[in-house]
């Protein structure tokens, strides 16, 4: 046993005990995050992973790095498969190989992240302090990466462990989530590199751990010091709480048009009423009546944001687009945007003609991207960026970098996942955009969780998942635009980039300090 290395990992360690242990880490990282957020659960996880990754192959590396990210996401997107029993007769069947399938190809990048890591490791041998940057920045290379390929899936990012923090989250409006997840894995595995290093080298880890926590949460606290004061614009959210399984059936669409209506009248002043994705179960713009009988709640100027869905005609098919459209009293339409970053089997079939696989959702097409982020003007109100259900989840792809907008509403419908820990992941997403962007969020959920979020990150007000009801509440007003609002991922490669320079300086620093004291021992 090589001095100062736990008994957890043998000199020669077996292979399975090392993916077991792996397995477990990754299961503990679903507990650093909403809604449970037990931050300390972030160093037990990720040390585990950097200690047990010492001592192995590259290759036995890629397969622990595999299994601990099998736990991860086994367990953190295993509400997927509430979407399969929304029709259970068709797809129940398929929600547990769903998960592990979804669950087995997103662990790939954990092992990415653990391959590379060894990698460079047996050729450099890096250790101590340098080890944990390592670690932390293939960590966050692999992340960026699960965020872009094959249309991306950016779930359940490290940084989010933070999201409850208030202090804490602050970074991201700096170096955004990529580059605090950095940082959130580097810190996180600081108490690992203490466990494996040599007792006169404890010190300055216990020093470091100590000043990057302070400084975390010290230059988030910064930040904490504006004031976000409210608007004059005064919303209305409406949360219908309708079934997945009622929302398309034959005959439900006058009952939930006559839910939203009854809901939005209620008494009370607003000025924009928000309804979640998909609140009118079809063709609003077609549907000449159901636009007279928004007169009845959308008096006086007021504006209505509602999901629809779209269709076009044309070249001899026709195109379907989830989308959010404006509305006055009028019934007239003002203005719109189209979903561009869809739910692959959701929303669409990838390479529909070589795989034989229906949609999970009823009705209607394939449904076509639109043309990307878009800041919408209406009437009387701030300009507004739209993201619909899971686009929120993208960091730097929900704003139009050419048209800032002063708010970003997020449309959705979470049905789909029932009282599962989905809705409260996806929540905690939207968080982050508005702390990255400097923008309140406005969630309207069709079954919850519906909340306004200030430019901090902060619920200012929310209604929980299953429940009927109303949020009426001020607009929160936004921030200067921030750091990464202005160059996105550029920040978080700055960070990292900065984070080594400053490594290698002290590194090299020490060295010369060494060598000069020997000499003059010598002498």
């Amino acid at each position: 046993m090589k001095p100062g290395l736990p008994q957890i990992v043998s000199e020669d360690p077996n292979l399975f005990q090392c993916m077991g242990l792996a397995l477990v880490a990754g299961g503990l990282t679903v507990l650093t995050l909403p809604p449970f957020s037990w931050l300390m659960a972030v160093p037990v996880a990720f040390s585990v992973l950097f200690i047990v990754l010492r001592n192995i192959s590259t290759s036995r590396a890629f397969l622990v790095g595999w299994a601990f990210g099998l736990g991860q996401f086994g367990i953190g997107i295993s509400w997927i498969a509430e979407s399969f029993y929304v029709d259970a007769e068709r797809f129940g069947a398929l929600a547990i190989p769903a998960v592990a399938g979804l669950s087995a190809g997103l662990a790939i990048f954990p092992g990415m992240a653990a391959m590379l890591f060894a990698a460079i490791m047996q050729r450099r041998a890096f250790g101590g302090i340098a080890a944990g940057l390592l670690f932390a920045t293939c960590w966050v290379v692999t992340e960026w990466l699960r965020g872009h390929i094959l249309t991306g899936f950016p779930w359940n990012l490290a940084a989010y462990a933070l999201v409850d923090y208030a202090a804490l989250r602050q970074p991201a409006a700096w170096v955004g989530s990529y580059g605090l997840g950095f940082l959130t894995v580097f810190i996180g595995i600081l108490p690992g590199v203490l466990t494996v290093a040599a007792p006169k080298r404890r010190a300055p880890v216990l020093v470091l751990f100590a000043a990057a926590v302070m400084g975390l949460w010290g230059g988030g606290a910064l930040r904490l010091g504006k004031d976000v004061p409210a608007t004059d614009i005064a919303l209305r959210i409406v949360q219908g709480n309708v079934p997945q399984v009622e929302k398309w059936a034959p005959g439900s669409r006058e009952r939930t048009l006559e839910k939203y209506l009854g809901l939005s009248a209620q008494p009370g002043r607003f000025d924009l009423l928000l309804w979640p994705e998909t609140a009118f179960p079809g063709f609003l713009d077609e549907d000449a009546l159901a636009r007279r009988r928004l007169s009845t709640v959308l008096p006086d100027g007021r504006i209505l944001l509602t999901g629809v869905p779209d269709r076009v005609e044309g070249d001899g098919e026709t195109r379907y687009f989830n989308t959010v459209q404006a509305y006055d009293g009028s019934g007239e339409s003002l203005t719109g945007y189209a979903k561009h970053h869809l739910v692959p089997f959701g929303e669409y079939v990838p390479l529909r003609g070589w795989l034989p696989i229906e949609r999970l959702t009823e009705g209607l097409g394939d449904f076509t991207p639109g043309p990307g982020p878009r800041t919408l003007a209406i009437p009387g109100a701030p300009l507004v960026a739209v993201a619909i259900c899971y686009e929120i989840i993208f960091p730097g792809q929900v704003v139009d970098d050419l048209f800032r907008p002063d708010w970003i509403f997020n449309a959705t419908n979470d049905a789909w996942f029932g009282t599962s820990i989905g809705p409260e992941q996806h929540l905690a997403s939207a968080r982050m955009r508005a702390v990255e962007e400097g923008l309140p969020v406005v969630r309207a959920a069709n079954t919850g969780i519906s909340a306004i979020i200030d430019a901090k990150g902060e619920i200012i007000a929310r209604l929980e998942t299953g429940q009927t009801g109303v949020i009426d509440a001020s607009l929160p007003t936004a921030l200067a635009p921030t750091p990464y609002a202005r160059f996105g991922d550029w920040t978080s490669l700055a960070l990292i980039c900065a984070v080594w320079t400053l490594a290698f300086t002290v590194g090299l620093a020490r060295r010369r300090f060494n060598s000069e004291n020997s000499k003059s021992e010598e002498s």
